[in-house]
């Protein structure tokens, strides 16, 4: 018999001896991380060359320059990307174009190991050349899940459910320590910040009017009583500390917990555009699930399919390894002793090869999950117990690749919503200004739903929103971009109120908003209110020469948070 420590090793690490109840649930997320990928990847096509593009607001090359210029010869490990190769718009293109062919095949539950693979590093080629265009948490929770599902998904061109692979149980478990880690690490975080709005329970109360991109379905929960946005913050902070914690009981406990998160998250889809990151937590929660509960939910053909496929497998597994072929041997056949021994002789070879190859591949998935889990585990424990004496090369080493990030989502509340307009001038006299695709600016059109679709210039403007323009170049680089007419970044605009030629003068503004109330609506039509603030950034004009100089430099504005 094996070992305790051998046996252990099986069960969590070697496919054989896998999770053969989750194969539904696998099937699922495994659908649904290709149209995550899809969405991110979708986005992308359409922004990456204004974002980072060699004429965008901050091109890959110069990030990359920096990081070779610091870095040295470690630069690949801290900027893993396939853009050092070429930071031409053609890679780039090329590289979304391939994640967006992969994540469909994916869908398709073609390849899906190698679909994964590909969505991976075209994924991470981006995050690790767009430097403060990447710094999201989703794209973390994104990365850490694909690089997971890698090992999670089934063997072969079309696997079907992979009945004959089913997922190595310890890439089960690290995808369900993810799903907890997000719930219970953004409770954690609200706590340790100090928030008084957390403790208070008022954090909900203008959420939904705040957040990056609000929804029209926010507008009218925002105007909900006092006690349910109350309500809402305690259960937040419930569903977080103590809720989440369901994944270790029992599975009917489980159960309970998915019919819980789930509405939630659903809620926070409508209400509020966090791009595909309430969906990867969704369907993460379909982990929580097993093929006893969701097998009554399927469609009869499925259930008639799912059947003959088991029954084709059994079929196949219990055929022997006879090999016919040694009924036909032409002309000086070898005796039936000899045939045998050589018979013998190379199924002894094929079968220690094979059983060593399965070793070092065993060895090697643990290897890799004992780190993932030791560096996320411990970034748990930091949060609670900041200086804790634990070994931090581990975690410092992955974290270029963002696969075992620490997550704490709205800590702080906002206390106040602010946008950056952007706004051009022939005369310097009047200022026409350049409308957004996503962000609120007109106060008479409603806010949309856009997730899982992510406009990241819009939403960085919000966060930039919030600090001074010297610590985001964004903005002057785009007031700059503006003046020279890049198409790559008009682009990231819904229009171009200078079609002609550029403008003479660019600048940059700060208004601040607030949803309208419902008597107001009635009356005036409007979802927004607003205020202007000032000058948020410097004021550029371009010269004769071609130059750009600064006219008018921004006055200090009141600390917003």
């Amino acid at each position: 018999m094996d070992s305790k420590p051998s046996f252990l090793l099986r069960w969590l690490f070697d496919p054989e001896h896998g999770a053969s109840d989750s194969l539904i649930p696998r099937w699922i997320f495994l659908r649904a991380l290709g149209l995550i990928y899809f969405s991110a990847f979708f986005s992308l096509l359409f922004q990456i060359r204004g974002l980072i593009g060699p004429a965008g607001i901050l091109p890959a090359k110069e990030y990359l320059q920096a990081v070779a210029n610091t870095a040295g010869h470690v630069r690949y490990w801290y900027a893993p990307t396939l853009l050092w190769f070429s930071t031409s718009s053609h890679l780039s293109m090329g590289l979304c174009w391939a994640g967006l062919i992969a994540s469909v095949l994916l869908t398709l539950n073609i390849w899906p190991r190698g679909m994964l693979a590909i969505c991976w590093v075209c994924f991470l080629s981006f995050v690790g050349a767009a430097a403060e265009f990447s710094g999201y948490q989703s794209d973390g929770m994104l990365l850490e899940a694909g690089f997971i599902s890698l090992f999670f998904a089934p063997w072969g061109w079309r696997p079907g459910l992979g009945r004959s692979r089913p997922p190595i149980r310890a890439s089960l478990y690290l995808l369900r320590w993810e799903w907890f880690r997000i719930y219970f690490e953004s409770g954690v975080a609200k706590i340790v910040s100090g928030d008084p709005q957390w403790r208070h329970f008022t954090a909900m109360d203008e959420y939904y009017q705040n957040g990056p991109l609000p929804t029209w379905i926010g507008w009218y929960v925002q105007h909900f009583p006092h006690w349910f946005h109350a309500a809402s913050a305690f259960g937040t902070l419930a569903l977080e500390l103590v809720l989440a914690w369901m994944l270790f009981l029992p599975r009917r406990w489980r159960m309970v917990c998915f019919f819980i998160v789930t509405p939630w998250q659903v809620g926070i889809i409508l209400t509020a555009n966090y791009t595909f990151l309430n969906y990867l937590v969704l369907m993460l929660g379909f982990l929580l699930l097993d093929d006893r509960f969701l097998m009554p939910f399927l469609p009869r053909g499925w259930k008639e399919r799912l059947r003959n496929e088991q029954r084709s497998e059994s079929v196949v597994e219990g055929a022997g390894p006879f090999d016919s072929s040694a009924l036909h041997q032409p002309g000086n056949a070898p005796t039936p002793s000899e045939s045998l021994a050589k018979t013998n002789d190379k199924r002894e070879w094929r079968t220690l090869l094979r059983g060593q190859r399965g070793i070092l591949k065993t060895a090697l998935t643990a290897v890799i999950f004992a780190w993932l889990w030791y560096a996320s585990t411990v970034q748990l424990i930091w949060m609670i117990w900041r200086g804790f004496p634990l070994p931090t090369t581990p975690v410092v080493a992955l974290e270029p690749f963002r696969i075992a990030d620490r997550y704490g989502l709205f800590a702080v509340m906002t206390r106040g919503r602010y946008e950056i307009e952007f706004q051009g001038s022939a005369d310097g006299q009047n200022w026409v200004p350049y409308p957004f695709r996503f962000k609120p600016q007109d106060p008479s059109k409603a806010p949309g739903i856009y997730a899982p679709y992510q406009p990241r210039f819009d939403w960085n403007l919000w966060f930039a929103s919030l600090g001074d323009w010297r610590s985001d170049p964004i903005v002057a680089r785009t007031e700059e971009r503006l003046l020279t007419d890049d198409q790559d970044v008009l682009s990231l605009f819904a229009g171009n109120p200078f079609p002609h030629e550029p403008p003479r003068q660019v600048r940059a503004v700060l208004w601040q908003y607030w949803f309208t109330t419902p008597a107001e609506k009635r009356a005036q039509g409007t979802w927004w209110r607003r205020q202007l603030l000032g000058l948020y950034a410097p004021t550029l004009e371009r010269e004769a020469d071609g130059k750009i100089a600064v006219i008018e430099w921004p006055t200090e504005l009141a600390p917003r948070q």
